[in-house]
């Protein structure tokens, strides 16, 4: 199922050769204006009003990536309509369509992303919300070749929510995947209840919009997250993407840089400056480091889930199974003989609910036995849930967590959400959640704290004297 434009005949053309002929406007219009860059720029920030008024602008960057063959690309966008808090929304369908085509939806980026970062799906929210539309048929007139499509749009964060947004992109970003941030720069008249300057509609209104606009992007351009952030508080510029912006400097690598390629005004052509929207586009190009502490390659994963299934189907109904090492040594990947802690979780697939998951911290055996052995625990021994029955089997989806050795951390302080899993122990008590639980329920640390000292039995602000903390990280990975 594809999400349908539904801003198509109103905030661009209804039809493929009206937005074909539209670009070929644009082109000829900036003829060869284009920023020179080394290299072909990996993050555009883009407009995101109507084309009649931001579409030249917006096209003066994208077509820097013109023929470029990116696998994917990742659209950050602020919500217009919706009330979004402490997470992104993705789309629930498998595509979204435009006049040009289909993209389809990158399903196996977005399970990673949910895995360490609080994501909603939603097609209404993606529906009502033309910042993310707006770059769809761009991004499809310029790329070279077919491409999938990550489109998040969000509010506003907590520290600790926009922290594990920002650890997850920087973690999953890599060489093949284009990132789009969409924003319109500053909303200027009483419309927009911002009017610093004053409502006469003069050419020096206009003057300090821009200087004012050139103060954020020279934090842009040095991928000055603090200082942008700063700004925006201290001036209260109507910058309707600053979150967004925000998230993806935080996300930068040390020493990025992003450069103006364009900027205008809606009231550029009649010169009326008591309302006005402000655009700019830019580009960059950044060196992620890309997920380098990844230790099993595809097809250990697949081998883990696969054998994950298999000793669970075969322990629900009744089926002896030979010793893993005896049974698997032949065809098993060398790097899941590595000895590593495991957990292994069961979801429903329609629902998402728990139904059971069990696992073993420490690695004490290769990580191929433990997920045989802890598959079988988490669909027979999970005490929270009745055993797993045959005629459920195939109602479950199959995670498994595969652990780095536990670390004690000095204090709670040190945990970071996100990337770390916890352990909690005090006065004989013990809990663990693995690093996936605080983004999928959309916690802070201390909501986090509080719950994991729930689950061991202890008050809920048990955590903050006395206890006894350590960290591990997971790769988690599910069929």
């Amino acid at each position: 199922m594809a999400l349908e434009s539904s801003i198509a005949g109103s905030w661009y053309p209804d039809t493929a050769s009206g937005i074909r002929a539209l670009a070929g406007d644009w082109e000829r219009s900036l003829g060869k204006e284009i920023e020179p860059m080394l290299q072909r720029p990996n993050v555009l920030i883009l407009p995101h009003a109507g084309w009649t008024y931001s579409g030249e602008t917006a096209w003066s960057a994208v077509r820097m990536v013109h023929g470029a063959d990116f696998k994917r690309v990742v659209v950050l966008a602020p919500s217009h309509r919706a009330w979004i808090e402490n997470r992104l929304v993705a789309p629930e369908a498998d595509a979204v369509s435009t006049p040009l085509g289909k993209i389809e939806i990158d399903r196996d980026w977005l399970d990673r992303l949910v895995v360490l970062a609080p994501v909603e799906k939603n097609d209404g929210v993606h529906r009502g919300e033309h910042a993310a539309q707006i770059e769809y048929p761009l991004l499809q007139l310029s790329l070279g070749c077919p491409f999938k499509i990550v489109p998040l749009v969000m509010g506003g964060f907590g520290a600790d929510q926009m922290g594990m947004c920002v650890r997850a992109l920087s973690r999953l970003m890599d060489a093949e995947t284009l990132l789009v941030v969409s924003s319109d720069f500053t909303h200027y008249g009483d419309d927009f209840s911002y009017a610093p300057f004053g409502t006469d509609g003069g050419e020096n209104v206009r003057r300090r919009v821009a200087e004012s606009d050139a103060e954020a992007l020279s934090f842009i351009s040095k991928s000055d997250a603090d200082g942008f952030a700063a700004f925006i508080k201290r001036t209260g510029a109507t910058i309707c993407g600053h979150v967004p912006i925000e998230m993806a400097l935080r996300a930068f690598p040390a020493g990025s840089s992003v450069s103006l390629v364009r900027y205008s005004t809606s009231a550029d052509q009649d010169r009326d400056f008591r309302r006005f929207v402000c655009y700019a586009a830019a580009a960059g190009r950044i060196e992620w480091p890309g997920e380098t502490d990844a230790v099993l390659d595809a097809d250990a994963r697949k081998f883990l889930l696969r054998v994950a299934r298999a000793s669970m189907e075969a322990s629900v109904r009744g089926v002896a199974m030979r010793p893993p090492r005896l049974e698997l040594a032949s065809n098993a990947p060398k790097s899941t003989f590595a000895k590593m802690g495991a957990f292994i979780t069961l979801n429903d697939k329609i629902t998402g609910a728990l139904r059971g998951c069990i696992g073993e911290i420490l690695p004490m055996r290769p990580l191929v036995e433990a997920v045989v052995a802890r598959a079988v625990d988490a669909a027979l021994h999970d005490p929270r849930f009745p055993p797993v029955s045959e005629r459920e089997l195939s109602s479950l989806r199959v995670e498994v967590s595969a652990l780095t050795p536990p670390k004690r951390v000095a204090s709670w302080n040190d945990i970071v959400l996100g990337r770390d899993g916890m352990t909690l122990e005090k006065n004989g008590r013990f809990a663990v959640f693995l690093p996936q639980v605080a983004p999928e329920q959309g916690w802070d640390l201390p909501t986090t704290l509080s719950y994991l000292s729930q689950k061991a039995g202890l008050a809920s602000d048990a955590w903050r004297d006395g206890a006894v903390f350590e960290t591990f990280q997971a790769e988690v990975f599910h069929e």
